[in-house]
């Protein structure tokens, strides 16, 4: 006799509990519980707003790790990225006094750069992408401290801020604009050849070049959204501060890892889930707001991050030896 269930419900809740993101949407909803049953006012409209803030930049921050992720790789610069293009744009608008949407464009087209010379590096030379990325970080850092001298760039026009600041029905306007990604993510991935092309290349390199994937390609692309992701992370962070720091990205590599890997997004590439992505940027965002909001020690956020990240890799590998076992059966 067949052990299955045959019970359509049943296979429904199985499916829904075998995905990887599953878990980590309980796991936002039991800590949004938690925060609002411990602290009266995280509830508050203005505390909310400020949580779903974070979550948006948290997940343009995720975005730069992700896709090279998904291709099997990584980047280790992100935050040395992120930071350079923030000097960049805020270079151009309070030293040169250059238009805003110019200093935006500078700041993407030095991402972009930055990532093609990424991209480039581990192509050319058959390099592992940690030790290239590793490598860069530290050019882009020096980079970064070099231009600024360390000092923030404060003219930022008010304009600027707006669209970090402000928002629409309540919510912010980096939320809208982080959906509308969200949705181009899941729309690229499920239904066009380029994001079938990425998948495959993360999944299994050699047979994807073997199918006539040009995969050298699919690198050079993922690194180059990875520098323009990261562009605009940081693009959308001097909006929210009002100012262009060069220690913003700092603490990018934690964050980018951290939403990423807990989003489904597998480590050895070819899979990645858009759901999951804003599912654990908004733990990510509720753990930070809410350790705040209950006066606990904000300073061990990276330790609870690093433990979930921990659990999120061991859960993620028992589930594939799980399904694997299900499959010889």
């Amino acid at each position: 006799m067949e052990s299955k269930s045959s019970n359509p419900r049943n296979g429904f809740l199985l499916s829904i509990l075998k995905r990887s993101d599953t878990s980590v949407i309980l796991a936002s909803f039991i800590l949004f519980i938690v925060f609002a049953i411990g602290s009266s006012s995280f509830l508050s409209s203005y505390n909310l707003f400020n949580v779903f803030r974070t979550t948006s930049l948290f997940l343009f921050v995720a975005l730069g790790q992700a896709i090279v992720l998904v291709i099997g790789g990584m980047n280790l610069s992100l935050g040395a990225i992120g930071g350079l293009s923030v000097v960049t744009a805020g270079y151009a608008m309070h030293t040169l006094g250059l238009p805003s949407w110019v200093a935006v464009l500078l700041a993407i087209i030095v991402g972009a750069a930055a990532g093609f010379i990424n991209g480039f590096v581990i192509i050319r030379l058959k390099l592992n992408s940690f030790v290239v990325t590793l490598a860069t970080s530290f050019i882009y850092t020096g980079l970064v401290f070099g231009i600024s001298k360390g000092f923030p760039y404060t003219k930022i026009p008010k304009g600027f801020t707006f669209i970090g600041r402000e928002g629409f029905l309540g919510l912010p306007y980096l939320f809208w604009l982080m959906i509308l990604t969200l949705v181009i993510l899941w729309y690229v991935f499920k239904y066009t050849v380029i994001g079938r092309q990425i998948l495959a290349t993360g999944g299994n390199l050699v047979a994807a070049r073997y199918s006539g994937i040009n995969t050298d390609k699919i690198i050079m692309i993922g690194n180059i959204l990875s520098g323009i992701f990261a562009a605009i992370a940081g693009v959308l962070w001097i909006s929210r501060m009002g100012s262009a720091t060069p220690a913003t990205g700092s603490d990018w590599m934690i964050i980018s890892f951290a939403v990423a890997v807990i989003g489904g997004t597998a480590l050895n590439g070819g899979a990645i889930s858009a759901i999951g992505l804003f599912a654990s940027s908004l733990m990510i965002a509720l753990i930070n707001n809410g350790l705040i909001m209950l006066g606990a020690n904000v300073y061990f956020e990276q330790s609870f991050l690093g433990a979930i990240i921990m659990l999120a890799v061991i859960a993620e590998s028992v589930r594939m030896k799980y399904s694997s076992q299900r499959k010889r059966k």
